[in-house]
């Protein structure tokens, strides 16, 4: 956690009560979601806005998920996400995605995704434009310069 606090926080807000299950915690639907909104808000920052789609004719698809639950999160902790790039490739990147728990100062959940560029217009991948992938490329780069280890689960991989 105290390594990770230092990175952008994403998708900040309380734990709502409709996301609680049965068990009285965070329900395992919503951790996905949650990290989903908090990758595509940083996204945003190496030239992928959210709008993408609708003003460019791309998109980013998942390809793969990995999902590590380390501790609970219950109604009304306040949550955020944390985004690590660990690498791209023409037309894919991987990432880390740490769900915060900010109110217990610990590491909930991380999610590994592989995702994709795709052209809208015939629904296949295809590479980064320039511009984006030059932008990924330096937050690559920041990211591997930070001072604490990238650790995966070793399931998932660019190809």
């Amino acid at each position: 956690y105290d390594q990770l606090v230092d990175l952008p926080a994403w998708a900040e807000q309380p734990v709502p009560m409709p996301f609680e299950d049965i068990n009285g915690h965070l329900n395992v639907r919503h951790y996905l979601g949650i990290a989903s909104e908090g990758l595509d808000e940083s996204l945003v920052e190496v030239g992928i806005p959210q709008m993408w789609p609708l003003t460019h004719g791309h998109a980013c698809f998942t390809a793969e998920h990995h999902v590590t639950y380390l501790n609970e999160l219950r109604t009304g902790d306040t949550m955020s996400a944390r985004v690590r790039l660990l690498g791209r490739s023409e037309r894919a990147a991987h990432v880390l995605i740490y769900l915060l728990d900010e109110t217990h100062r610990q590491v909930a959940c991380v999610v590994e995704e592989i995702f994709l560029h795709i052209e809208l217009e015939d629904r296949r991948t295809a590479p980064w434009p320039e511009e984006v992938a030059a932008s990924l490329d330096a937050r690559i780069a920041e990211h591997e310069a930070l001072p604490f280890p990238a650790v995966t689960s070793g399931s998932l991989a660019l190809r």
